[in-house]
């Protein structure tokens, strides 16, 4: 069924004793509330996911792409109506690359899970040997999601289990777990009963998920240390990883870059999601020679972005969706000015305003290794470091110990090509920033994660491979 707006859809999936308010990072009025799951609970849910999983691999390919893009139709029915719960709960804006985006988002990306045959796979074939690579389920797979886009990252987890034949227990964050229970209670509408689990809790339930003996698989999205204990916690189960750690992208522009050209998307690169993006462009370098004109051009496009309530339909930048990420950019952006840096824009929240605003915030003329440029901000400030030459650049980029993403930035994309090709990162874009593509795997470098997601490789990285020799 579909669902008119926000408060209907809420309706639907309040339960009784749901205790926990969830408040709208954008003014503090409460949203809706929740009922967390106990341990018992999840091993309920646990125990139903793996009960489903063989009638649910029976279906075959075909039937299980059917109704994912059955599942797709079924969000797409829904759209204004996860759109505004999650613009309510997580405080993006409907419009810009924010909320209506993410609902599209999901929707492209369980589509693409369809989109692709996983046939068997001959390896060998000398009239001696046969031997054929087959992709079996794993079994039931433990997701667990962040707050900053957690309808969109959660279909990342949930499709490709799904189309492999796996079952799915997604714990969603504690801060935003209604958009999450909204999106698979639509879902849920379309798939078999127990295929998929959305179980709401608190970190007691993350740490049960991570370690428990019946999940085959966890797939996890947020920081590099959350994703350490994850690691130690599946160690005795052995269980297979995906994940997308922290990163803190470098982007280099080159000396022929066009600072008028670039400014548009180097903002976007830098700013979606109000900069809460894992794979956002957070530290810049900029050759001396167009250093100033790089400031400027960047600083005229953030002028004139408007920020605020996510409902008021002519904002394309939101509130941090909540007090510890606010209080985390306030402070080293602060550290930053007092260290001596200069500020282009922003650096002046209002601390008497409602919700959780911090201005669009542009520093220059900072030392390299200040805490707002090798600490991840994940907020809506961005360093702009001089360098004197491309080495420089490279030295810097690579400096860190995670490599989620970078870009290169130039009028010749053979040189950029040429550049990019020296980062230490998963993906290096060219005169972009953040533009991922269900077509195109992603993941990170070095404490960035590991593991593929999404295309065919994602696909696989859900299965089993097995070898059957003849």
């Amino acid at each position: 069924m579909g669902y008119a707006n926000a408060t209907e859809i809420l309706a639907a999936i309040t339960e009784p004793g749901a205790d926990q308010q969830v408040l709208d990072p954008a003014t503090g009025a409460p949203v809706g509330a929740v009922r967390n799951r106990t341990v018992d609970e999840l091993n309920d849910a646990v125990a139903a996911a793996r009960a489903a999983q063989p009638a649910w691999d029976a279906r075959g390919h075909e039937e299980r792409c059917a109704l994912l893009n059955a599942a797709a139709d079924a969000i797409e029915e829904n759209a204004e109506a996860l759109a505004e719960l999650l613009s309510r709960e997580q405080g993006k804006p409907l419009n810009g690359p924010n909320a209506r985006f993410e609902v599209g988002g999901s929707v492209a990306w369980l589509r693409a899970a369809t989109a692709y045959d996983v046939e068997p796979e001959v390896v060998v074939d000398d009239g001696e040997t046969y031997a054929v690579k087959h992709y079996r389920p794993l079994g039931v797979v433990g997701a667990i999601g962040p707050w900053n886009w957690p309808m969109m990252i959660s279909i990342w987890q949930i499709a490709p289990s799904l189309r492999m034949g796996n079952t799915v227990v997604l714990k969603p964050s504690e801060n935003t777990p209604l958009s999450v229970l909204a999106l698979g209670h639509v879902l849920n509408q379309v798939l078999p009963a127990d295929v998929l689990h959305i179980v709401p809790g608190g970190r007691d339930v993350g740490e049960s998920l991570s370690g428990h003996p019946e999940i085959d698989k966890i797939m996890f999205t947020g920081s590099t240390p959350t994703g350490k204990a994850i690691i130690r916690s599946s160690a005795d189960t052995v269980k297979r990883l995906t994940l997308e750690l922290g990163g803190n992208d470098p982007g280099i522009v080159l000396e022929d870059a066009d600072p008028q050209a670039i400014a548009q998307d180097l903002f976007w690169g830098a700013f979606i999601n109000t900069g809460q993006t894992c794979a956002a462009l957070k530290r810049l370098y900029v050759p001396e020679s167009i250093y100033d004109q790089v400031c400027q051009a960047l600083s005229e496009v953030a002028r004139a972005m408007p920020m605020g309530v996510g409902l008021d339909e002519n904002n394309v930048l939101g509130p941090l969706q909540n007090k510890a990420q606010y209080e985390i950019v306030s402070g080293l952006v602060q550290d930053a000015v007092s260290s001596g840096a200069r500020v282009l824009l922003g650096a002046n929240p209002d601390t008497e305003a409602a919700g959780y605003f911090y201005p669009t915030t542009l520093i220059a003329d900072i030392d390299p290794q200040n805490p707002l440029v090798v600490e991840e901000q994940f907020g809506p400030a961005l360093p702009i470091v001089k360098v004197k030459d491309v080495e420089e650049a490279i030295e810097l980029a690579n400096s860190l110990p995670v490599g989620l993403g970078a870009s290169v930035w130039s009028s010749d994309k053979a040189k950029a090509t040429e550049v990019a090709a020296q980062i230490k990162a998963g993906t290096i874009w060219v005169n972009s920033h953040g533009t991922i593509d269900p077509r195109v795997p992603f993941g990170g470098a070095k404490q960035s994660g590991y593991g593929l997601e999404f295309g065919l490789d994602g696909l696989k990285a859900l299965a089993q491979p097995q070898i059957i020799k003849a």
